[in-house]
């Protein structure tokens, strides 16, 4: 069990905030990630850093990093808006990617498969 005082070291923030905000991630994520995963050539890494943040046995800060990642691309405003062609991604792929890196230990075979396995269903479901 985490004490509030190591989610604040942590975060920056009490355990309530975190969890509030890990659920606008979860819900926002999958309706842009589904929209987008297509033509997102990061997609799999995306989805892949999405099951390894969500994973309960994944540690706090490599949530915390991933979370950060997941939530900077679904917002609808940052440093290079989604909308611009060609460009509009590239600092979500930059901040992902970086976060990737920093974890990377900690993403498992499990969360790469289950990355995978959503993005067929998802393609399939579309065409």
């Amino acid at each position: 069990m985490v004490s509030e005082q190591t989610w604040e070291q942590v975060l920056g923030r009490s355990a309530a905030e975190f969890a509030r905000d890990a659920e606008d991630v979860r819900r926002q994520f999958w309706a842009k990630a589904k929209r987008l995963a297509a033509g997102l050539p990061f997609a799999e890494d995306l989805v892949t850093a999405y099951y390894c943040a969500f994973d309960h046995a994944t540690p706090l800060q490599v949530k915390a990093a991933l979370g950060g990642a997941l939530a900077y691309f679904i917002l609808p405003y940052d440093l290079m808006p989604d909308m611009l062609p060609a460009l509009g991604f590239v600092d979500d792929a930059a901040v992902l990617a970086t976060a990737i890196r920093m974890v990377a230990a900690h993403i498992r075979p499990e969360h790469r498969d289950a990355a995978r396995a959503a993005l067929a269903r998802g393609m399939q479901a579309e065409g």
